[in-house]
């Protein structure tokens, strides 16, 4: 169970490290020319967006830095947690845009997160 919970945790953060970076790094309109599901990006200001992009950063370095390292592991679990409850207001954009086909991944990542809080709480803890 530990190798998969470190298998999932890696691969969320590579995903979200780079979704993280470009959102911080890109123009808003080089951001949006992604694709149609980067539209989400109209109903959010500048600053609200670059905040987003520092959690998801911030929360990816929480996924993984602390059990690689040995230093506070309970923050793992807490930053899934956290990352969670990102993917939670992602998802809930999804709903009220009515953007049903990019809904799904949304909630693959919320259940991925959900996975690794609960195996680093509960199945195997650091």
């Amino acid at each position: 169970m530990n190798i998969a919970l470190w298998i999932v945790a890696g691969l969320l953060a590579v995903a979200f490290t780079a979704g993280g970076t470009s959102l911080l790094l890109m123009p808003r309109e080089r951001y949006r020319a992604l694709g149609p599901s980067q539209h989400w990006i109209d109903d959010f200001g500048d600053g609200h967006i670059k905040f987003i992009a520092t959690v998801k950063i911030i929360g990816i370095l929480g996924l993984i830095l602390p059990g690689a390292l040995g230093i506070l592991p309970v923050l793992t679990p807490l930053a899934a947690c956290g990352m969670a409850m990102l993917m939670t207001g992602a998802a809930t954009t999804r709903f009220r845009r009515s953007e049903w086909k990019h809904l799904g991944p949304d909630l693959l990542y919320l259940s991925l997160f959900a996975f690794v809080a609960w195996g680093r709480f509960d199945l195997q803890p650091f």
